[in-house]
């Protein structure tokens, strides 16, 4: 799933190339992914890209209509989307709601460009369960999940005594959902929360409520994995990010492998839809978790 480090960069990308440039059209080919109708989608045709953002793990582009309106469309990647720049025009679509397409973005030619312009964006998603998401908007806090997330982690507001706060808050929740949770925190997801809890030494199942001296361990790895993560991305290309993102992690995707601070095993527990990694010895006293799955098949590990 793309974090906040990748749609940062992904954000940076799409500048360089959108800014300015004007929409011929965008079209709809996964009509689910479509959560606004008012404005309609044809609202975007001839409008100007102003500015590319993000708002925790939403991609925002930002445009003035030709009828000189500000609007902003939206898109929540999920689990598997992705934004694909296109260098050409693009073969016509052959159906709505077949193979990963979601939505292709079409650009006028640029200034200064003999071709006959047509290059662009598709936003696509490689999964059977479709949940990219993609709002029309006038404001970005007009999509509930924007309205409803937390604080930015790499904010200056963002202090370790207002992650304390969050932490107490969450009372005896389990850490690892407290980081994932938007509505506590925006733009963390489940693979930095692997590697925060790993560099801070904690276990993914300890309570959210501690002690200050291990909130200040959490919140240093936190502001250290993030921080570094954005700085390794910055100017990688979007087909490059997700290449980069997996070549960073040190436990998250990596079950089996020797863990780079003690070189025990890395493990993982599987649960729901879902799996986690961690280092027994460097999170959880040596101890494995018990995994969720393989209990229910009664299976020792």
């Amino acid at each position: 799933m793309p974090e906040l480090p990748e749609v940062e960069a992904l954000a940076a990308d799409l500048a360089e190339r959108l800014v300015g440039r004007t929409i011929r059209r965008v079209q709809i080919a996964e009509v689910a992914a479509l959560k606004t109708y008012d404005p309609p989608i044809d609202a975007l045709e001839g409008a100007v890209v102003t500015g590319t953002g993000r708002r925790g793990k939403h991609l925002v582009l930002d445009v003035t209509t030709a009828d000189g309106n500000p609007l902003h469309l939206v898109i929540h990647l999920a689990r598997s989307g992705w934004v694909r720049w296109r260098d050409a025009a693009p073969a016509p679509l052959k159906g709505r709601g077949r193979g990963p397409l979601a939505a292709r973005i079409v650009l006028e030619r640029a200034e200064g460009d003999e071709g006959i312009g047509g290059d662009g964006v598709d936003v696509t998603e490689q999964a059977t369960q479709k949940r990219l998401a993609i709002h029309l908007v006038a404001h970005p806090d007009q999509v509930m999940t924007i309205a409803t997330l937390g604080p930015e982690p790499l904010d200056d507001g963002f202090t370790e005594e207002r992650f304390a706060r969050i932490l107490q808050q969450a009372g005896r929740a389990q850490i690892k959902g407290v980081l994932r949770d938007q509505r506590r925190i925006a733009g963390i997801g489940n693979a930095y929360s692997d590697e925060i809890l790993h560099a801070a030494r904690m276990s993914p199942f300890h309570p959210a409520s501690m002690p200050a001296e291990e909130v200040h361990e959490l919140y240093e790895a936190l502001r250290r994995i993030l921080g570094g993560a954005v700085e390794r991305a910055k100017g990688v290309k979007a087909s490059s990010l997700k290449a980069e993102k997996r070549q960073g992690m040190r436990v998250h995707g990596r079950n089996g492998e020797p863990c780079p601070v003690c070189g025990d095993a890395v493990r993982q527990v599987i649960y729901a839809d879902s799996t986690f990694q961690y280092c027994p010895t460097c999170q959880t006293g040596g101890k494995p978790l018990a995994d969720r799955v393989l209990s229910r098949l009664g299976v020792r590990r």
